[in-house]
């Protein structure tokens, strides 16, 4: 199976590097960075979701003509979903499965949306550590806070004007959402509402710590992935087969 794997704001696939040598080494683990990120650092910045997720679908299509399946986490997941929605009303190949870690659901996440990118350099930096997910040399490295500041800034800015459609129907795609439980920007409540987005809901799983409960020891959440997606590669295979 091949995975893809989206990044939060403000990241790249550098938190996700070690992902692919813990993960089944059958897996074609691809970590996707969004333009003016990581290896794409140098391509202008995509400040809407809907035109970010045009933008990734049209990096992956090529590479959707076997099993495959997508991982968002936080800015991620909002973009897995589009991105989802965007395969169906296209006809394209279906993913197996996606899983969409600490992203409030469609219906609550005008409720959760906060006003991150106006904050002050003090204040981002508070909340950027509170969070976790971002490496110390940002804070302490004034180029690089000068460098990264902007990108994170609108990153946040995408993720909080992100106007889901809520009464689209249900995906045809097995889903399983994932939630640290001292979360308070994506509590465990705000992503068990990824339920009522899929016909096959394989559960919400629930971590400790917060909004990067996974930056520390992403074993746990590696194991869970595997696990689900697994299950959704099997039920995808039997019903071929039926």
């Amino acid at each position: 199976m091949r995975l893809f794997v989206l990044h939060h704001a403000g990241g790249s696939h550098a938190l996700y590097r070690n992902w692919p040598a813990e993960l089944p080494d059958t897996w074609d683990v691809r970590l996707l960075d969004a333009p003016g990120h990581g290896y794409l650092l140098d391509l202008p910045l995509i400040t809407h979701v809907g035109q970010l997720a045009d933008y990734l679908l049209r990096s992956i299509e090529p590479d959707v003509n076997r099993p495959y399946a997508l991982f968002g986490h936080s800015m991620g997941a909002a973009l897995t979903y589009e991105i989802t929605r965007r395969i169906v009303d296209r006809g394209l190949p279906l993913p197996v499965w996606i899983g969409l870690s600490a992203q409030p659901a469609p219906q609550s996440a005008q409720r959760a949306r906060g006003n991150h990118q106006e904050l002050s350099d003090t204040e981002l930096r508070a909340l950027l550590k509170q969070w976790g997910g971002t490496p110390d040399e940002v804070f302490d490295d004034a180029d690089l806070w000068s460098l990264f500041a902007p990108i994170i800034r609108a990153d946040l800015g995408l993720a909080e004007n992100w106007r889901p459609d809520t009464h689209s129907g249900p995906l045809p795609v097995a889903l399983s959402a994932y939630a640290g439980g001292e979360d308070d920007s994506a509590s465990p409540l705000l992503m068990k509402g990824w339920e009522e987005h899929t016909e096959h809901f394989l559960g919400l799983r629930v971590f400790g710590g917060g909004h990067f409960y996974f930056a520390e020891d992403p074993g746990p959440l590696l194991r869970q992935i595997t696990r689900d997606a697994t299950t959704a590669l099997a039920a995808t295979d039997a019903t071929r087969s039926g």
